[in-house]
C-alpha cells in the first residue's frame, strides 16, 4: 500500500479531533508545496518530505504532534513550536484539542524546512555541480 493510502487510513482511524487535526495539518503541509513526498516510516508515521525531511506527524493520546527534524534551524516569527525547544534539531508543535492551526504561518514553516533541506544539499554537493557565482557577487 502506498505511503499516501495509509496515512488516509490512519487519519480514517481516528474519529475524535485527533483525525480532524491531522487531517488538517496534512492538507496544510501538501499545499505549501506541490513537490512535497508522503512516507510511511518508522512505527505508523506519516513523514512529510523534499529535498530531505520536513516532518513527522503523530497522533497520541492528548495531542497530535508535528516534529521538524531540522526546526532549531528554521526561523519561526509566529512562534509556533512549542515542544523540543530545547534539543539542538529537532523542534516539534503540539497540538491540543481545541487548538487552532494557522494556516498561513505552518505554510511559511513547511517552506523555510524547503528551503533549508535545498541549502543543505547544496552544501553537500560536489563542487563541479554547484553553480558558479561570479566573482562580483562574491562577498
Amino acid at each position: 500500500m502506498n505511503p499516501s493510502k495509509r496515512i488516509d487510513e490512519l487519519i480514517a482511524g481516528l474519529t475524535d479531533w485527533r483525525g480532524k487535526t491531522l487531517a488538517t495539518m496534512r492538507k496544510t503541509i501538501l499545499e505549501a508545496d506541490p513537490q512535497i513526498i508522503e512516507e510511511w516510516k518508522w512505527m505508523r508515521s506519516p513523514v512529510w518530505s523534499r529535498d530531505g525531511m520536513i516532518a513527522v506527524g503523530n497522533a497520541h493520546k492528548d495531542k497530535v504532534k508535528l516534529t521538524f527534524s531540522h526546526g532549531a534551524n528554521l526561523p519561526d516569527p509566529n512562534k509556533l513550536f512549542n515542544a523540543g525547544l530545547g534539543g539542538n534539531a529537532w523542534r516539534a508543535i503540539d497540538f491540543f484539542e481545541g487548538d487552532k492551526i494557522d494556516i498561513g504561518a505552518l505554510k511559511n514553516l513547511v517552506r523555510a524546512a524547503i528551503d533549508y533541506n535545498q541549502i543543505k544539499l547544496k552544501r553537500k554537493a560536489p563542487s563541479s555541480t554547484r553553480a558558479s557565482v561570479p566573482k562580483r557577487e562574491r562577498r
